[in-house]
């Protein structure tokens, strides 16, 4: 705790915590500006292509990736200016808001992390009864969540979401066997085994054609059968202590954030009773 010799200028008030906390959220605070902007600009650049954004559901704002950015920026750029002003200004009522804040955040991802170690199969189970047609759907009518499951699938190895694996683009207009697409009965090149020509390196977008006619075995040959829930699973098992570890550093952060701002809470109401008497 900061204390001045001459009595005139004592104060309970620490200047390192103080600025401490103004410091690191104001880094959140451009952050979250930075997530605002760029949520901002691919919303309206997807609506000046399209013409028309849907957003009738709550699953209509989950699955758009422009829309979600928007809204997480927006919270992190409230919380962190409440920080940063209620350590700045010495604010209680902004200090007690951004610690709540932090509490909630904490309390709401050791409940997400509880579920996904405690009950993985419960929670794959909820994840592709609730998200597999949506996302699946949606595919190919908004190009970032299309880039963002070509991503997965070729990072991950995987194709579609649930169990069915690559049968899960049954479910969409342009693969379903009964379309009249030249895509009928096909996956997505990104769930192809090779879908890049290694001498050309041009990516063959027709490789995953015919692939649902094809059984397993046949199919295994060609394109990953998996669905990517399962192999997302798997992986977080196989790499649990660095997640466990991450998770841990990240949980012992926030703590850390919420100690410093109640102890600048407590440190502004001993400087107010200090003036009071």
């Amino acid at each position: 705790m900061h204390r001045r010799r001459t009595p005139n200028n004592f104060t309970y008030v620490s200047s390192c915590v103080k600025y401490m906390i103004f410091l690191l959220n104001f880094i959140f605070w451009l952050f979250g500006g930075l997530l605002i902007g760029v949520g901002l600009y691919a919303f309206v650049d997807k609506w000046q292509a399209t013409g028309l954004v849907k957003v009738e559901t709550v699953y209509d704002v989950i699955l758009n990736i422009s829309l979600v950015m928007v809204i997480a920026g927006g919270v992190i750029f409230i919380v962190s200016f409440a920080g940063c002003v209620g350590a700045l200004r010495e604010n209680t009522c902004l200090l007690k808001f951004y610690s709540l804040c932090l509490l909630i955040f904490f309390l709401l991802e050791m409940a997400i992390a509880i579920m996904g170690f405690v009950f993985p199969h419960t929670m794959q189970s909820v994840l592709e009864e609730q998200f597999t047609d949506k996302i699946i759907h949606t595919y190919r009518e908004d190009v970032d969540l299309q880039n963002l499951i070509d991503f997965a699938q070729q990072e991950f190895r995987c194709c579609g979401l649930s169990s069915e694996g690559y049968m899960d683009w049954s479910k969409n207009e342009y693969f379903n066997c009964s379309s009249p697409s030249v895509e009928r009965c096909g996956v997505p090149f990104s769930c192809c085994m090779n879908a890049t020509d290694i001498s050309s390196g041009l990516v063959n977008i027709m490789c995953g054609y015919g692939a649902q006619e094809l059984p397993v075995a046949e199919a295994a040959k060609k394109v990953w059968t998996s669905g990517c829930i399962e192999i997302v699973r798997s992986w977080a098992e196989r790499n649990l202590y660095t997640i466990a570890g991450v998770a841990l550093g990240i949980a012992l952060s926030q703590l850390f954030v919420i100690y410093l701002a109640k102890t600048l809470e407590g440190q502004i109401d001993l400087q107010k009773s200090r003036w009071n008497t």
